[in-house]
């Protein structure tokens, strides 16, 4: 008898410790997830400023970061090829806001830079009727685009480990908090102007019209 109560007393305590066991395994998987769900948000949040900024100066940047930051762990060269990168990037998207195309009667697609009296055709095509030309004009919005271009791109900077890690390598508490919303903050605002003034243009680096 004294057999069987040990039995039954072991039993009812591997049942009682078997929930534990479970919850405690479960843990490491539950974090793990939510460090997934992070980087994946973080990934997601990156993509979708970059889809408003032109594609060759964001796959430059994407492209040249990791080996001018020396995967974030930079020297005083490395640092400065790396300002120079994010101030050239930042600089193109800048201009090639001002930039439009159009297609020609044999459906070439033409480029050029919007200025006041029109577009000014930079890739040595013909120039398109001056009634055509008329609505190229350069108008306030464009320096707004070209502004917020400028803020997407280093909230896109902001995003990228190796350039904060370059910059910031050890950042206080109140300079990690910054970096981390700042970016956020930027892309919500921008995003927001960018679907309430909407533009027209079609530059470099950008989707064309199906015109």
């Amino acid at each position: 008898m004294e057999v069987k109560v040990e039995k039954e007393t072991s039993r009812n305590l591997d049942e009682e410790k078997a929930p534990l066991l479970l919850e405690n395994s479960a843990l490491p998987e539950v974090e793990k997830n939510m460090i997934q769900q992070a980087i994946s948000q973080t990934f997601k949040s990156t993509a979708h400023l970059a889809n408003l900024l032109p594609t060759g100066s964001v796959l430059a940047f994407q492209l040249l970061s990791p080996i001018f930051t020396n995967q974030g762990e930079c020297d005083v060269i490395g640092r400065s090829l790396t300002a120079a990168l994010v101030a050239l990037c930042g600089l193109s998207c800048f201009l090639l806001s001002f930039t439009d195309s159009f297609k020609d009667q044999k459906g070439n697609v033409c480029y050029g830079f919007a200025t006041l009296r029109g577009l000014w055709i930079i890739d040595g095509s013909a120039a398109p009727p001056p009634e055509i030309a008329a609505n190229y004009k350069l108008k306030f919005i464009d320096f707004m685009h070209a502004i917020m271009s400028i803020l997407v791109f280093a909230a896109v900077a902001l995003f990228d480990q190796n350039v904060v890690n370059c910059f910031y390598p050890t950042p206080s508490y109140q300079t990690q908090e910054l970096l981390t919303a700042l970016p956020v903050a930027i892309g919500v605002i921008c995003s927001m102007l960018f679907v309430v003034f909407p533009t027209q243009r079609h530059g470099i680096g950008f989707p064309l019209t199906s015109n």
